[in-house]
Parts: structure tokens; sequence; C-alpha cells
């Protein structure tokens, strides 16, 4: 008897590991000594969790060439909030390759030493964005919350998850954490010609966007600062080559003699982006 009743705990309890593994389960608190920058996973059993990302892209603000501008607001943002000062979410919008997540990137690595820490969250999983704000709200960390290449389709859950964190919904935001968000769309969805029919005429003459133009801005302009990306010049293109080959060791003489393999690089990717420039002087200085 005691024998079957052992058994069947044994079966209870595999049936109970088994329940559970399937269960999605609060996320938990990771050790947030093991590195400065995590990423939010999301497993198909439905459990999510916070993981340290292991090989981190060195980036520096100064190897960041032609974003003067972009580089002082979001660096000068960024520095307000880990002084504990005002500071406010950040979307950064424009060409591609031109940066944006590079600058992100390079003010992690400028202000790690007093406390900022990062979480990469991707589009899809934004729906557990309150719960992941729920659990660093208590550090005394500062954490910027990444989202890389947002755009939504129109209906998409992550849409009004993203709206609610940025608002503060019912309750406050967090003064620990800001999203900072890169898109190549300045309102995140998509833009119809039939969302122009939309528009009011009144009487005076005024015109008011429509009801699906107003929710079309309303989640970009939660964000409180906005940061353009322009195309990049060929002149501004040739110093971004000259600045990634220096770094990579290239003589001066030999930095000179590419501007012409740079230009055609670019015409063939049809981009002058810094992202192509780099690529190009990744292959120039492994030849060189």
């Amino acid at each position: 008897m005691n024998e079957h009743f052992e058994h069947l705990l044994t079966r209870a309890a595999v049936l109970i590991d088994r329940i559970e593994a399937v269960i999605p389960q609060p996320l938990k608190a990771p050790d947030f000594s093991q590195g400065i920058a995590w990423r939010y996973r999301k497993r198909a059993s439905g459990h999510g969790s916070l993981e340290p990302v292991r090989q981190l892209a060195a980036m520096n603000l100064a190897d960041l060439k032609e974003v003067d501008v972009q580089k002082e607001k979001i660096q000068r943002n960024t520095f307000q909030f880990v002084q504990g000062k005002p500071a406010n979410n950040v979307l950064l919008t424009g060409a591609r390759g031109t940066g944006k997540s590079s600058l992100i990137r390079a003010c992690l690595h400028e202000y790690a030493t007093q406390g900022l820490r990062l979480i990469e969250v991707d589009k899809a999983d934004l729906i557990d964005l309150a719960d992941i704000v729920d659990v660093v709200a208590e550090r005394p960390e500062k954490f910027i919350v990444f989202c890389d290449d947002l755009s939504f389709e129109d209906g998409e859950p992550g849409y009004k998850a993203l709206k609610s964190v940025l608002d503060g919904s019912v309750s406050a935001p967090s003064p620990n954490v800001l999203i900072y968000a890169t898109s190549n769309r300045r309102h995140l969805l998509p833009e119809h010609m039939k969302d122009n029919l939309t528009y009011k005429h009144t009487d005076d003459g005024e015109v008011h966007p429509g009801e699906v133009i107003e929710e079309k801005i309303s989640l970009s302009e939660r964000f409180g600062l906005w940061v353009s990306f322009y195309p990049f010049t060929q002149d501004e293109y040739l110093a971004i080559v000259a600045q990634w080959l220096q770094s990579f060791g290239v003589t001066p003489q030999a930095i000179a003699a590419a501007r012409a393999q740079a230009l055609v690089w670019a015409l063939e990717r049809g981009s002058r982006s810094g992202r192509v420039a780099w690529q190009f002087a990744r292959d120039y200085a492994g030849q060189h």
C-alpha cells in the first residue's frame, strides 16, 4: 500500500512539473551584477526571462562622426537621466544606417560606470513591457528599455502596451526607466493615402486631422524627445570611411587612396550610410 502511494506521489510530482513548465510564470529579476546590457527573451512555453548580453559590441561616442547635433541631444538627455534629473523617452527616426542604434550603445558605454543599464526588447514582446518595468522599478540603476527598428502594423498588441508605459497609464512612470526606440517611420505606423480623407475642413478654412490620423500620431508624440537622422552627403560618407579605416590601423596614405573605392562601394550598395562606410572599411582594412 505504501509503495503504491509513493508511486502515485511520484507520478503526481512529475505531472505538476510538466504543468508548471507550460504555464507562464511571473518574470523574475536576474542577477544584475552579471552585465550592463540585457535582452528579454520569451520561450515557446511563454516563459520570459532577462538574459545578459555576453558579447557587447564596443562603441564610443567619439567613434560616431557627422551626427554631432543628434549626439548632443541624446547624450544630454541620457546624462540628465543618470543624474536623477528629469529626462525624456527618445524616438530616433530617419535614414537607415546613420547611427541611431550605435548612439544608444555608445551612451551605454559612456555612462555604465554611473549606473546606466540597457534592456533590449523585441517588438513582439512589448506586450510584456509592464512586467519588465515592474521587475526593475525598485533597482538603484537607471534602465534604458531599447526597442530597435520599431514599427507597427494596424492592430498589433504591442502598440497599446507601449502607449501605456510611455504615458504611465493609471500608475506614474517609473523614474528609473526610459524608453529609447529607433524607427524608419516617424509615426511608427503605416500611413496610407486614404487616411487623408479623414481630415475635416471647417467653415473658417481650418483643417483638422481625423480620428485615424490622430491615432497614428498619438504613439510617437508620447516620446518627449524626437531626434531625426538624414542621409549623408558624399563628403560626410568619406569622412566616416576615413574614421573607420583609421580605427582599423590603416595608414593615412592608404586611406587617401581608398576614396575612389569607397565611392564605388557606396554606388554598388545604393547608399552612403554609416553602416555602408563601416562595411567598406572592414573589407578594405582586411585586404591591406
